[in-house]
Order: structure tokens, then sequence, then C-alpha cells
């Protein structure tokens, strides 16, 4: 199997987009609804206390670590990437060439199990955020913002798809 550049810098930018799909999502549901979403300043404390603890009682009562919000940001974007990366760079066929919508959205759900069983267990919420002041809402969210996110891996492909056939006709 041989990846070519091009696929690679696609694969960035669908990873990119499709994750500025699942901020813009999040900043909705906590305009509209007042439902918060993850601060990646708890996730660049947890990542900066990774040395030490990688398990947390709560990370929002672990003490502060310099540059914790942008290790936060960097990591929420990188894990965007990568994912994208791997859905769009590793498949057999050639998906990014002729996207469709239900694998994206499958694979968006799946990436769900990562928080669920690891990060927020790891935070101090619990398995699947069954320490959440409201599990159900927490839950239901987590899986909504991942198909939100297959959803952007989707349409970010859909938009390349576009651009190039429209730069290779002009």
């Amino acid at each position: 199997m041989r990846i070519e550049a091009a696929e690679v810098v696609a694969a960035v930018v669908v990873g990119v987009g499709a994750t500025l799909l699942m901020d813009a999502w999040n900043l909705m549901l906590k305009r509209a609804f007042g439902i918060r979403s993850l601060d990646y300043c708890l996730l660049g404390r947890w990542i900066r206390h990774m040395p030490t603890a990688f398990r947390h009682v709560s990370i929002a009562a672990a003490a502060k670590r310099r540059g914790e919000c942008g290790v936060g940001w960097v990591a929420h974007y990188s894990i965007g990437v990568s994912l994208a990366m791997v859905f769009v760079l590793f498949p057999a066929g050639d998906w990014l060439m002729r996207p469709t919508l239900l694998p994206a959205l499958l694979f968006g759900l799946v990436t769900v199990i990562f928080p669920l069983f690891v990060l927020q267990p790891a935070l101090g919420l619990g398995i699947a955020s069954s320490r959440a002041a409201n599990p159900l809402q927490a839950r239901a969210k987590s899986v909504a913002t991942h198909v939100v996110f297959g959803l952007g891996l989707y349409l970010c492909a859909v938009g390349i798809h576009v651009g190039s056939f429209l730069l290779t006709t002009l």
C-alpha cells in the first residue's frame, strides 16, 4: 500500500475540519442548552500529570500544570487528525475519492470508546461518566459528539472531492 503526500494532506484537512465541526456542535450545545463540554485545559492537565499519575479521583482537583491549556487543545486536534488519518488512509478501498456517509458515521460512533472507557475514568468521572452529575446526559452527549465528528469526516471529504473536481475542470 502506497500513501501519497496529497492523501496525507487531505487526511489532515479532514481531521481538522471534523474536529472543528465537533467543536462548533459543542459550542452550540453550550449556548443553546447550557450543556458544557470537556474543558480541554483539563485534558492538558491530565496529559501533563501522566508521568506521575494516569488515573485521578478528580482531574479538576489535581494541581494545575504550566501550559495545560495549550497542551489540551493541541492534543484535541492531534487526536482528531490522527483518527481521520486512520479512517482515511488505512481502510480497504478509496473512501476519500468516493466518500460515503455510513462508514464515516460508524467510525465516529466507534471512536466514542476512548472517552467512555479510557478518558472519563482517568479523569475521575468513572466508566461512561458513571460518576458525573448527570451520567445519562454525559453519555448521550459523548455519543452524539462523536457521531458529529463522523459527519464532519464525511462533509470534509466531500468538500475536498468537490474542490479537487472543480480545480481539474476549470
